[in-house]
């Protein structure tokens, strides 16, 4: 598979919100093209998975 489909492929799991698949795919897309758009793809997925709102949890 090229760098484009691996991209398309992680997409096509994040919208079904299968994180681990999709930054799976992300980071074969990157391993064949360091330039490919799934880095900021993976970087915003990581992002939103690491998000901690405090005002959300009562001490």
């Amino acid at each position: 598979m090229t760098a484009e489909e691996w991209y398309k492929k992680g997409n096509d799991y994040r919208r079904k919100s299968d994180w681990q698949h999709a930054i799976d795919c992300y980071m074969e897309a990157i391993d064949l093209d360091p330039e490919s758009p799934a880095v900021e793809a993976k970087k915003m997925l990581e992002e939103i998975l690491n998000f901690y709102n405090k005002d959300a949890y009562n001490p």
